[in-house]
């Protein structure tokens, strides 16, 4: 599970774990989009390994799979699907990334799926995003004011 972009260095990571996976007899699922995912499947189709690609939309319309998905699964369920990508991994390995990647990595573990994290998962920009309290009425008064 990754980034839908991410520069050269992170791609070829995805890659080698992609040929690692299929090395080992391992189907790979992803989400089947670009970036990490597309990386990660190329890595496993040019180690002759199956590529499995869970995607968003409805239709190769709403959302074209990579050039190195195999079976393509369209579930329409949007950012759903990264239920899907947790419950149907037997270990799930996260490449960079961000609330997508983040939000696959806490249902696997909900699910009592293994995490691996290769690299930094980096919350980043993310954490700018992010508002923290030290005390309740803090915390209370922070969200009433996203209300007003």
């Amino acid at each position: 599970m990754g980034a839908s972009t991410c520069d050269a260095a992170t791609a070829e990571l995805a890659r080698q774990v992609g040929r690692g996976i299929a090395a080992r007899g391992a189907a790979l699922l992803c989400g089947g989009r670009g970036g990490v995912m597309e990386a990660a499947a190329r890595g496993a189709r040019e180690a002759g390994g199956l590529v499995v690609g869970v995607l968003p939309g409805r239709s190769e319309a709403e959302s074209p799979p990579n050039p190195y998905v195999e079976v393509a699964l369209f579930t329409g369920l949007g950012e759903g699907r990264n239920y899907i990508n947790a419950c149907a991994s037997d270990v799930l390995i996260a490449i960079g990334g961000g609330w997508g990647t983040l939000s696959e990595i806490a249902l696997a573990r909900k699910l009592g799926r293994p995490v691996v994290v290769l690299g930094r998962v980096e919350l980043g920009s993310l954490a700018a995003e992010l508002e923290a309290a030290t005390t309740a009425e803090e915390a209370v008064a922070r969200a009433f004011a996203h209300l007003a």
